[in-house]
Parts: structure tokens; C-alpha cells; sequence
């Protein structure tokens, strides 16, 4: 690991190397210890955090980042909204952490089943503000089922192009492009099978 400006770094390709070592261990069982101790919080207390992946996922209670990638404390950004949709605020949450925490890698990472998805493919109003959310992910719906796909292969189909439209978001950040041209910054989406555990990582 090298240092730039006093900080620990690495590159995207470490950092996503990291992922999926991390992701293996807890599809095998074959986990790290971990220092969640005093000691550990109070290192983190005066020396800052210094994630090297933001994982930006939905809320379902199946898809903890940490666990999943058996990471530990100050290891991941994590940003958690149902149907891992960005909006303005999500989105200026995971700028802080590329541009002020300099965090080599972004990860959009949908998962299978999810329910954000289904409830946008069954349509109708949702109540409250959950219609904020189905919104957003609709135009994923919507050029799927322009194909003629139905059912679960309709939801899963969908659930990948919903993170596609996430991708293309950040992508339209200036903060985030800037760090992508430069080189220090690999933004890529990825998908959690649920029975499995494996996280499967595309473009």
C-alpha cells in the first residue's frame, strides 16, 4: 500500500481485488477476524476514516455490505437507499467520500429479488413518498419490458439495468468524471445473488 498526501492508498484495481477476496471468504464461510474493540474505534476516532470502496446498495435488510464483503469497521462508504437509486443527496454523499476521503473505487451494486424493483414492475401509486423512489427506477422497468420480458426474468433484467442507470448518473457527476479521467477513480456496478452470496461484478 502506498501513501499520497499522508494517507494510506490504493488503486481501484486493489480495491476491487479486495472486494472480491472479501466476498469469496463469506461465500466459503471462511472469515476474517475482526478488531471492533476500543482500541480499533478509538484509532478511527483520531486518525480518520479511510474507506477504499463506496458501496452504494439498496436498504434490504439481506444485503449488508460489510458482511458481504467481510469488510470491517472504516473499511467501506456505504450508501443505502431502496433500489440503490441516486438522487441528489445520495449522490453528493458519495462525491464527499471519492473527493474529500479520496475512495479509489465506486460500486453500484443491485441484488437479487429486490423488492424496490418488483413493486415498480407491478405499477399502480405507492403510498407516502415510496413513489420517489419507484421513479426513479421505472425507466430501467420500462426498457426492459420494451423487449417483451415478463415475470422474474422482467425483474432481474430490470434490477441490472437499474444499476446501469445508476452508473450513468454518477458518470454525469463532474466530481466523479474528473477523478475517472484522471485515473483515480474506477466506478462499476455489480449484482448480489441472495441464495448464493456471490456478488457478481460488470461494468
Amino acid at each position: 500500500m502506498s501513501h499520497r498526501n499522508g494517507r494510506p492508498y490504493i488503486s481501484g484495481t486493489e480495491a476491487l481485488n479486495k472486494l472480491v477476496e472479501g466476498n469469496r471468504r463469506f461465500v466459503t464461510g471462511n472469515l476474517c477476524p475482526k478488531n471492533l474493540g476500543r482500541e480499533k474505534r478509538e484509532d478511527l476516532l483520531v486518525n480518520g476514516q479511510h474507506p477504499f470502496a463506496v458501496i452504494i446498495t439498496c436498504s434490504d435488510s439481506r444485503v449488508p455490505p460489510e458482511l458481504v464483503f467481510d469488510q470491517a469497521l472504516g473499511d467501506l462508504f456505504v450508501v443505502r437507499v431502496a433500489g440503490n437509486v441516486l438522487d441528489s443527496v445520495s449522490l453528493g454523499s458519495v462525491e464527499y467520500a471519492v473527493d474529500h476521503l479520496h475512495t479509489p473505487l465506486v460500486v453500484v451494486m443491485g441484488h437479487e429479488n429486490c423488492g424496490a424493483v418488483q413493486a415498480t414492475v407491478e405499477g399502480g401509486e405507492p403510498p407516502g413518498s415510496i413513489g420517489s423512489i419507484t421513479a426513479l427506477i421505472r425507466p430501467a422497468v420500462d426498457r426492459v419490458r420494451a423487449i417483451g420480458l415478463e415475470g422474474r426474468e422482467l425483474c432481474e433484467k430490470a434490477t441490472d439495468e437499474n444499476v446501469k442507470t445508476s452508473l450513468e448518473v454518477l458518470r454525469k457527476s463532474p466530481v466523479v468524471r474528473h477523478l475517472v479521467d484522471e485515473g483515480r477513480l474506477t466506478v462499476l456496478g455489480a449484482k448480489y445473488h441472495v441464495g448464493s452470496g456471490e456478488v457478481v461484478i460488470f461494468d
